[in-house]
């Protein structure tokens, strides 16, 4: 709803019209002087579900103004709009066509390498991170509407990249509609950041791949180290980390041709650490699938309802403290990568 009072617009909505890729258009257009105003909780309002900000929003129409940033008062309204409590600031970014990350990520198409996964794409902001993930098959919808990028050799690290950098930093109402952009070039030369972004979506469990929908190429470690009862069909995962399978673009953009081990910082060899334990216990099994992704582990341990859903926990005391230990090396490692998020311009504080 907006009502124009003389030279003044006052908006009651999401902010959609400010930072949305989807209104890149109408910024060309709509030329005003932001006030003030503030954000509130959606699911506070009446017949609203959703957990994003609602702003109430003041533009002067008399200064023709570009609209690049806007920043609004904070009120927490958990126990009703009546009792709502100022609790900071909150900066909302109008960006311009072709600034946003999937313009990014659009460098790093590559059609013609052998595919050994699909990145689930849907969105550029928060709101739409639960539709990313990492999957050896598609649904009919996710071709038709071409919500997927190809994963090669030569284009993991930055799939990765942009996989990690929408996984890491959790999902709030406040930061619901906040915008994943194009970044500066500083990612390129830091070596340990795309490494550390690569380790993340190894483990994390928006990785999907199941050795059920084809060969299994996401196994992190080699036969001898999970004490696996035979061959794996592929060793892509452990060949490309040790240096032995030859990328187009070597490390990315400084090396040409040359085959190089991966490196890890030791927020990520913990994450490898709890994740060998974690292999190394499922292959202990009697009924142990040689090839088994991390979603198959998990599906093996938890089980699923009477609804077909994965069951969050499972009965067996040793695989929970296991999968317990990843998560928080998983999580200790997000937190190492975070600070760089905002460093190299993946999202604007």
């Amino acid at each position: 709803m907006s009502y124009i009072f003389r030279h003044c617009l006052a908006s009651f909505s999401t902010l959609k019209q400010v930072n949305s890729q989807y209104f890149c258009k109408f910024r060309e257009y709509f030329k005003a002087k932001f006030r003030k105003g503030f954000v509130g909780k959606a699911n506070s309002f009446d017949n609203v579900n959703g957990h994003f900000p609602v702003g109430f929003s003041i533009f002067d129409l008399s200064a023709k103004k570009r609209i690049s940033k806007i920043s609004v008062d904070i009120y927490d309204n958990d126990k009703g709009v009546e009792q709502a409590v100022r609790s900071g600031k909150k900066n909302f970014y109008a960006h311009r066509q072709g600034t946003y990350i999937i313009d990014w990520l659009k460098n790093y198409h590559d059609k013609q390498g052998s595919v050994i996964a699909y990145l689930r794409l849907q969105g550029t902001d928060f709101a739409n991170n639960q539709g990313i993930f990492i999957a050896n098959r598609l649904s009919d919808n996710d071709i038709k509407n071409k919500l997927f990028t190809a994963v090669t050799k030569d284009n993991l690290i930055t799939t990765s990249i942009y996989f990690a950098v929408r996984k890491i930093i959790p999902t709030t109402w406040v930061n619901n509609r906040d915008q994943f952009l194009y970044p500066s070039d500083g990612w390129k030369s830091d070596r340990e950041f795309r490494y550390d972004c690569l380790a993340y979506t190894l483990f994390h469990e928006k990785n999907n791949i199941q050795s059920q929908h084809g060969v299994n190429h996401w196994i992190p470690f080699t036969e001898e180290e999970v004490n696996a009862r035979s061959k794996f069909k592929s060793n892509f995962m452990t060949d490309y980390i040790a240096g032995k399978i030859e990328r187009t673009n070597g490390d990315l953009f400084s090396n040409g041709h040359k085959k190089k081990k991966l490196i890890f910082s030791s927020e990520a060899k913990a994450v490898f650490k709890a994740g060998r334990k974690l292999w190394t216990y499922y292959h202990s099994q009697k009924k142990a699938n040689v090839n088994a992704s991390l979603y198959d582990i998990r599906e093996h341990f938890q089980g699923r309802n009477d609804k077909g859903r994965m069951n969050a926990k499972s009965d067996d005391v040793t695989y929970n403290e296991l999968i317990g230990n990843l998560r928080s090396a998983l999580k200790a490692l997000a937190a190492k990568i975070e600070p760089k998020v905002y460093e190299y311009g993946f999202l604007r504080k």
